[in-house]
């Protein structure tokens, strides 16, 4: 059974113990590997943040080089544009999570996503040893996260979000576009 298909298992949702014993089996990726353009989506394992980014409108990343990263792209009227990551009102999403990921809510993000808007890269590519893997890393420039990536296939990644005071990560796949 290939990478990609014991994926297609765990999608769109496992347990804890089950995405990380796949992303524990899985190789390194290379920061010059990962330049472009990369759809993503969720994969639920019962952390406090699943189900934001898609009630969110978010897209994807993209990256640009090492140096040059745009951590969130929303989509608006079939338009890609690169949110701020530093507005996003994670105090608020953390003390308040069920208002967070309620619809009405998920409804006032989406309009007013725009107001995230940036023309500045807000992260960059580095190399990073996560769960004793030295392997690519998004580290953003106004939040105490990073992105850890292992490689899935050429053209997919599985990103271990490392948030300082969470225990474990949350979980996302990202497919190139």
């Amino acid at each position: 059974m290939t990478a990609d298909d014991r994926l297609a298992k765990l999608l769109p949702a496992t347990s804890l113990a089950e995405a990380l014993a796949f992303y524990d089996s899985l190789p390194a990726v290379l920061p010059e590997e990962m330049l472009g353009s990369w759809k993503g989506e969720e994969l639920a394992t019962g952390h406090l943040y699943d189900g934001l980014l898609g009630t969110s409108g978010w897209w994807g990343k993209r990256f640009q080089s090492v140096d040059a990263v745009d951590p969130l792209l929303f989509e608006r009227n079939g338009k890609l544009f690169a949110g701020n990551p530093g507005l996003m009102p994670l105090g608020l999403i953390e003390r308040f999570p069920a208002l967070a990921k309620a619809r009405p809510s998920a409804a006032l993000f989406r309009f007013c996503s725009p107001l995230l808007r940036t023309r500045k890269p807000r992260a960059r590519l580095r190399p990073l040893t996560y769960r004793g893997v030295t392997s690519a890393a998004m580290i953003y420039d106004q939040l105490p996260i990073a992105d850890c990536f292992r490689r899935v296939d050429e053209n997919t990644l599985i990103g271990a979000m490392d948030i300082r005071g969470f225990a474990d990560p949350y979980f996302f796949v990202l497919r190139r576009t």
